[in-house]
């Protein structure tokens, strides 16, 4: 071993138009009755009638949008707002809905508030804007009476963003109450000739509110990674951007040894039919849960569960000696809390690696239970580029869970599309050949590397995998499908075309995680 320190302490996209399932909804989120003749001509209300302030739930959606647009991330800074504010239950789901929504289908709802107010976005001030995809999402994206959506948001304005702002808002809110989601996507969504491809992609991108790069990196990656084909690939695409919009349910993984499937079921969740060690909350807060408050249990996508069982169950050929595995970008821990019950179970030791000191501290945190439960697990600091030369021919396992764009969890990071930009890919693909071809380097001979992403950019997957075997002797992919059963041991369906797995939220309702199995001789 080298001579690094190890430490053992280790929401809903927009109804279409005439969809009233359930009612309208007032501005507590409230079922009401159908809009009445006569709703509209309230709406129209003068500013300085209408109220001065909001209610707790839609300034706590204003104030995390603001903090998006100031570079924090939707998952983090809306539960710490909800619980500062002491905002629960129904009015949290409003709050959540409203904030996931008007996030991810900004896209398609800025070109409509151009439209309506007859401006150029720039010159729209930043926070008065989206308190306007605050409103636009209430009137097009949920079942809120259009009088309370422009109602209160302009109260939210006034409180938020001065008495000058509301007549504005007033104004613009009440030109996209006057028609339905589908008359506006008419009216501001480009034409499409037959066989205009450019046009179609053009048209998904404002419509599915998706930049125009990542629509075509995901329409290249269903063909590339055998998951449509040039007749299919147009619906594939449809059913895949579709996918991102719909809010991601919420899966919990029980860490082995620690809990179990039927304790989470106990609890209120339902036994996944996807992953062996998961399961599925339907309804209520996961906070709930004994065992995640105490991380014997953790939220985590079924597809990460997926990644992380198959590197475990791969047939490895070290010959004797300590077993080690290793997590070599483990933070923030998830996948290697997963690890370390699978390597204790297998009498092997979970090394989990990471760059800073700040995300091994979370590795610690994410592993508390694992380590009071005396499994062993050493977390240490370092360049996960340089451990395969600092400690060769060391582990039986290795897990790169690379450093990605992230194009594969757009359902639950809504920030993520409007954050990341094509020229990001050539560092992150720099950073991910690095730190594979560092993996190999780490492994025993007989052992096995799994490479994951959490994209499925063909940047970032086979052509990693490819750049870096191309130019080693000493490498061989395996096909990595039968290594994904399901919960009943099936083989998952809907693999590609190997030796590769892409997982999809259209076919799997997973995140699009990517996994690559190479074994070193």
């Amino acid at each position: 071993m080298s001579d690094q320190q190890w430490h053992g302490e280790g929401p809903r996209r927009p109804r279409r138009s005439g969809d009233r399932r359930g009612g309208r909804r007032d501005a507590a989120g409230r079922q009401r009755p159908e809009r009445r003749q006569g709703d509209r001509e309230r709406s129209e209300q003068r500013p300085s009638e209408r109220s001065r302030t909001t209610d707790p739930a839609r300034l706590a959606a204003y104030t995390v949008m603001r903090a998006i647009a100031g570079g924090a991330y939707a998952n983090l800074e809306l539960p710490k707002e909800l619980r500062e504010k002491g905002i629960r239950g129904r009015d949290a789901n409003f709050a959540t809905e409203l904030t996931y929504g008007a996030t991810r289908m900004r896209g398609l709802y800025d070109v409509i508030v151009a439209s309506a107010a007859g401006r150029p976005l720039a010159q729209i001030d930043d926070n008065v804007l989206d308190t306007l995809r605050l409103g636009v999402h209430q009137l097009l994206g949920m079942r809120v009476d259009a009088h309370a959506a422009v109602n209160e948001t302009v109260g939210l304005a006034r409180m938020v963003n001065g008495a000058g702002s509301s007549g504005f808002v007033n104004a613009v809110l009440r030109r996209v109450s006057e028609r339905a989601l589908d008359e506006w996507i008419g009216r501001v969504a480009p034409d499409v000739g037959p066989g205009d491809t450019d046009a179609e992609l053009a048209r998904l991108s404002v419509v599915t509110s998706h930049p125009e790069w990542i629509v075509r990196a995901l329409r290249a990656a269903l063909l590339g990674h055998g998951a449509a084909t040039a007749d299919s690939v147009g619906g594939a695409l449809r059913a895949l951007l579709e996918a991102d919009n719909e809010p991601a349910k919420v899966s919990l993984v029980a860490r082995p040894g620690l809990a179990s499937v039927e304790e989470l079921v106990r609890a209120g969740a339902n036994a996944s039919r996807l992953s062996p060690v998961g399961a599925v909350l339907e309804s209520g807060m996961p906070g709930a849960i004994d065992a995640v408050r105490d991380t014997r249990a953790a939220v985590q996508d079924e597809g990460s569960q997926l990644v992380a069982l198959a590197l475990a169950a791969a047939e490895v050929s070290t010959g004797r000696g300590p077993r080690r595995w290793l997590d070599l970008c483990a933070g923030p821990g998830g996948k290697a809390a997963l690890l370390a019950g699978l390597a204790a179970r297998s009498g092997a030791t979970l090394y989990a690696n990471e760059v800073s000191e700040h995300r091994a501290e979370l590795v610690n945190q994410t592993l508390r239970a694992a380590t009071e439960a005396d499994i062993e697990v050493m977390v240490g600091v370092g360049d996960g580029r340089e451990l395969g030369a600092d400690e060769p021919d060391t582990y039986d396992r290795v897990l790169v869970d690379a450093p990605c764009t992230g194009l594969g969890a757009l359902r639950r990071r809504p920030e993520a599309r409007w954050r990341r930009q094509p020229s990001d890919l050539a560092a992150l693909a720099s950073l991910q050949r690095e730190l594979l071809a560092s993996a190999l380097d780490a492994t025993r001979p007989g052992g096995v590397v799994g490479y994951a992403t959490c994209s499925p950019h063909l940047a970032e997957t086979r052509f990693v995998v490819s750049d870096v075997t191309k130019k080693r002797s000493d490498v061989t992919v395996e096909d990595a499908r039968p290594l994904f059963l399901d919960a009943s041991r099936r083989q998952v369906p809907d693999l590609g075309d190997g030796p590769f797995v892409q997982l999809w939220p259209h076919l799997h309702g997973t995140d699009a995680m990517f996994f690559a199995l190479l074994r070193k001789h």
